[in-house]
């Protein structure tokens, strides 16, 4: 028998929780509520309730909806100074430096995100969406190989503080993290989440736990003071359309720059004659590391001021220059988690959340770590410090619709920061240009183009690689499939209704069908 309904997710428990809404009775909008609650507790570097994220919905009848939950900066800075210091993460392959402490933390949209998804779409009680999150916080969660890996990787951040290695380490004193097969368990945050089913947001953003976070940042160097929490809204906005070839896609507006920069990319992609390449070849790789590298380009062209500037890339005039020299040139860790779900009726949600990395610190009593989003090198291209009050942050993440002519579509999105972008792109070309299964489409080997720098993944032919680099001197070649290069999780739905999916391996995913 065919599947109905679908989740792709990237952990079996966060799949698990949204595929056990769906068979309860339950929508896309509830089951991908209970994923991301449970993401908070099986995947907790990528997701977490101190983070935030966008969703982009599309109903039965079509409509499409995106919803901005993703943090904003603090009202204003704190005058004391502030507790703000980089570590080194090793990706194996690649090094990149992040920033922690409480001077790193915007304030976080992720739980009234949850809530007001809920107004608008859901249909079953909170306290059912949240139990099997509350469960796995008290039992424990065995990590496996991808967040045993993951852990270790930022292992600096999370024995930063006593309250991280507690949680982390299994002991304050220790500074010896978790390993596959142990259990992290979450008691506070098993509690809190109990709690906020019944009493609501207010309790995180007016109560208890805004006490607990104001006090944390007053007396350790954040930002964070209670106007910041009582006045953060959750904006609703219309996604951002275009059309490839005969696909529309749909995806996070402005403030998110992700979004736009896909389409962009994309509309370059349809200039040239990418579809009529054979895959893999170095044809094919050049035109998409050639697309990449004048959406940088054309990113640096516009120098926004303000987020809402990035929307200058899609001016009739500025494209058609980048499609011409395009078609031209044609020569024929960050933690972020994502959730996709379609439903029975034909409800689409793609949600994308984030915590950067954390900051290092455990919010007291509430078992959960704020973010470290003024910390991140790609969300702040101004420098450390200069960024402006009380506004959203922009972000890569770009939570997506895409809908073909035929009838059939997906919900997508990807983890990855920078490597958002690059990730989608691949994966909808090889959807839309050579009509690729979508564990093939997403299993494929990928690049990534930035900074005039050619990242090449595992899995092309040598010859091939040998061409790239002929064009992209001294590209960074990786052994084998790494998280580097984004983490798709995908579901799809055909013209008669038969649900299809996958999880990228490369970040733990899974796709478990209804």
């Amino acid at each position: 028998m065919s599947a109905t309904a679908g989740v792709a997710a990237g952990h079996p428990l966060t799949a698990q929780a949204a595929a056990d809404v769906l068979h309860a009775g339950g929508n896309a909008f509830d089951a991908s509520i209970a994923a991301v609650a449970t993401a908070c507790v099986c995947e907790p570097v990528l997701a977490s309730l101190g983070g935030g994220g966008f969703l982009t919905a599309m109903t039965a009848d079509g409509e499409l909806r995106s919803y901005d939950f993703f943090v904003h900066t603090p009202r204003n800075k704190n005058p004391q100074g502030e507790s703000f210091y980089p570590v080194e993460v090793n990706f194996g392959d690649a090094t990149q430096a992040f920033h922690i402490g409480l001077g790193a933390s915007a304030t976080p949209g992720l739980v009234k995100g949850l809530f007001e998804v809920h107004r608008d779409l859901g249909r079953a009680p909170l306290s059912e969406l949240f139990q099997p999150a509350v469960a796995h916080a008290r039992a424990g969660v065995a990590l496996n190989d991808y967040q045993a890996y993951l852990l270790g990787v930022v292992a600096p951040i999370y024995r930063d503080t006593a309250g991280a290695r507690a949680l982390f380490c299994g002991d304050a004193r220790s500074e010896a993290l978790l390993q596959k097969g142990d259990r992290l368990t979450f008691d506070e945050m098993g509690d809190l989440l109990e709690v906020l089913a019944i009493e609501g947001p207010d309790l995180f953003y007016r109560g208890e736990v805004a006490a607990a976070v104001v006090e944390q940042c007053r007396s350790e160097g954040g930002h964070l003071v209670r106007d910041d929490l009582a006045s953060y809204d959750v904006v609703r906005r219309k996604p951002i359309l275009t059309m490839y070839r005969d696909h529309q896609f749909a995806a996070t507006p402005v403030p998110s720059s992700g979004g736009v920069l896909i389409a962009f990319a994309l509309q370059l992609l349809e200039a040239t004659g990418l579809r009529h390449t054979s895959r893999e070849s170095a044809g094919h790789l050049l035109t998409l590391a050639q697309a990449m590298q004048l959406t940088g380009r054309a990113r640096l062209r516009c120098a926004p001021e303000s987020p809402d500037d990035i929307l200058n890339l899609l001016d009739p005039d500025l494209l058609g220059t980048y499609q011409a020299e395009c078609a031209e040139r044609s020569a024929a860790l960050r933690g972020t988690t994502h959730i996709s779900v379609i439903d029975r009726d034909g409800n689409h949600a793609a949600v994308t959340v984030s915590n950067g990395e954390g900051n290092g610190h455990i919010v007291p009593g509430a078992g959960f770590m704020l973010n470290n989003m003024l910390g991140e090198e790609d969300l702040n291209p101004a420098g450390f410090g200069a960024w402006t009050c009380d506004e959203r942050m922009t972000s890569m993440m770009a939570p997506a619709i895409l809908r073909a002519s035929s009838g059939q579509s997906w919900a997508l999105g990807s983890g990855g920061s920078n490597r958002i972008r690059s990730a989608l792109l691949q994966v909808i070309s090889n959807l839309v240009d050579f009509d690729l299964p979508i564990d093939v489409a997403i299993g494929a080997p990928r690049l990534h183009l930035e900074n005039e720098h050619l990242s090449i993944e595992s899995g092309f032919d040598d010859a091939v690689v040998h061409q790239l680099a002929e064009h992209f001197p001294n590209p960074t070649v990786f052994a084998e499939h790494n998280m580097f290069f984004g983490g798709v999780h995908a579901v799809t739905r055909s013209s008669r209704g038969d649900i299809g999916g996958a999880g990228d391996k490369r970040r733990g995913g899974c796709f478990t069908p209804i």
